[in-house]
């Protein structure tokens, strides 16, 4: 049992967040970090006991394209603020994960400004990808290279590379012993190297207690990345597609289906456990993509009560919108003042719904270790049990505008109380009948 079995992530995106420049300006620091010490409190208050926060260090622009791995962004502060705000969450029990972004650097990184200037008598030649200097880029560099996405102000790290390998290695070395750091998400792992990501898990081990890998995996077959020899975990894009169209299809056959494949393909193993999420810094936001926003109650119930490790992206607790542009991610990544979120009525419900889901989770130990059985199916009704040793629950859902009864295997036990509305139903003969309101849901868990 290590703390990320029963965590419940609060995702950031820091420079958005804290309102940064776009592009670096590469002046005194300006510490925008401390800005956010507040938003620490409010994930606790709202039962997430971890956070994702980044990506964090010096960059010249959205964050992706880094240039000092250890620095802490300028726009944001210096490194002293981000050791105050890993010191500050941890006084406050949350867990801290850092962005890793080693798939690739930014051109004014140190090895490729070297190999920049001087081409092939570089000893950094070997550091990147197919460096052609037979070719050249836009940059009119001279040569050309890999890139993530197409993007050449992103230059691939050749991780098969043992320096490259070693230095990044010693950069984790040195965020665990600067920062305190409780792990990381890797950026791009679907494209790192697996051999690389062994050499981390081997780190992981090594660096610090319960170290938590995680993955920015879109497609695939996830037990791939998933497993002892690799990471702990990676993002599950096949359940966040699900979990927004199946509520606007009124199609609860596909989030089942997802999730029948996804837990098959952990071996239908409970250790198997996938950082769920309805939204984050790279597609709309939740609210923006459900057709009926009453929908926004039974999408989180599903997300906190599904195998997994939930995750609520900053501000999506209030049900902000947020839509993609041409060119531009912005509209996702907002400056946003907690005072005027946390005062806006409409908003206030739609916390206090996340908040009741996190302390559940907290309380239901079936949330976190128990199995997952499909009890009830139709396209807009769906129910299903968590059971692990000593703790049972009962997760029902509505996607139907109307009101609609559910008839649940209940198993031995009598009496039920449903944790988000409070009420007590009894079982008959082994069953359990459930009223539920349009586009609502509970989480019953035995009286006793």
């Amino acid at each position: 049992m290590a703390w990320y079995d029963e965590a419940v992530f609060y995702h950031i995106y820091p420079l958005g967040l804290a309102g940064a420049p776009e592009k670096n300006p590469y002046g005194e620091p300006v510490s925008r970090l401390r800005e956010l010490f507040p938003w620490i409190g409010h994930a606790k208050e709202i039962g997430c006991n971890a956070i994702y926060v980044g990506p964090m260090f010096e960059s010249d622009g959205h964050g992706y394209e880094t240039t000092d791995y250890k620095k802490l962004d300028g726009r944001l502060g210096t490194n002293e603020d981000l050791k105050d705000f890993v010191r500050t969450a941890h006084e406050q029990g949350v867990r801290v994960i850092f962005d890793g972004v080693f798939n690739h650097t930014g051109r004014n990184f140190f090895a490729m400004q070297d190999l920049r200037k001087n081409r092939e008598n570089s000893p950094y030649r070997d550091w990147y990808c197919n460096v052609n200097f037979w070719n050249n880029n836009e940059f009119n560099d001279g040569f050309s290279y890999d890139n993530w996405g197409g993007y050449n102000i992103m230059a691939k790290l050749n991780q098969r590379n043992p320096a490259v390998r070693d230095y990044i290695l010693d950069v984790i070395r040195f965020w665990v012993s600067e920062f305190d750091v409780d792990g990381i998400r890797l950026d791009a792992a679907d494209v790192l190297d697996f051999e690389f990501m062994k050499s981390l898990r081997w780190l992981a081990n090594e660096v610090k207690p319960e170290f938590w890998l995680m993955g920015e995996v879109i497609h695939g077959e996830y037990n791939r990345w998933v497993n002892e020899g690799t990471l702990h975990s990676v993002t599950n894009y096949h359940l966040h597609k699900a979990l927004y169209s199946g509520h606007n299809d009124h199609n609860y056959f596909e989030i089942a289906h997802t999730v029948k494949r996804l837990y098959g393909m952990g071996g239908n193993n409970p250790n198997f456990r996938l950082y769920n999420f309805v939204d984050n810094h790279d597609v709309e936001r939740i609210y923006t993509k459900l057709n009926n926003k009453a929908h926004f109650a039974p999408v989180h119930i599903l997300l906190y009560t599904l195998p997994g490790i939930p995750s609520i992206y900053y501000g999506s607790e209030f049900g902000i919108e947020g839509k993609k542009t041409y060119g531009t991610d912005a509209p996702l990544r907002p400056r946003l003042s907690l005072k005027k979120l946390e005062g806006n009525a409409q908003g206030k419900e739609r916390e206090k719904l996340i908040a009741s889901l996190g302390r559940i989770h907290a309380q239901v130990p079936a949330l976190s270790y128990g199995d997952y059985r499909e009890l009830v199916l139709t396209n807009r009704q769906y129910a299903f049990s968590r059971n692990s040793e000593g703790s049972c629950a009962l997760i029902a859902v509505n996607n139907d505008e109307n009101g609609a009864g559910l008839r649940i295997p209940a198993g031995e036990h009598g009496v039920y109380v449903g944790l988000l509305s409070g009420r007590e139903v009894k079982a008959s003969d082994g069953w359990l009948w459930v009223e539920l309101d349009g586009c609502t849901g509970d989480i019953f868990v035995p009286k006793e």
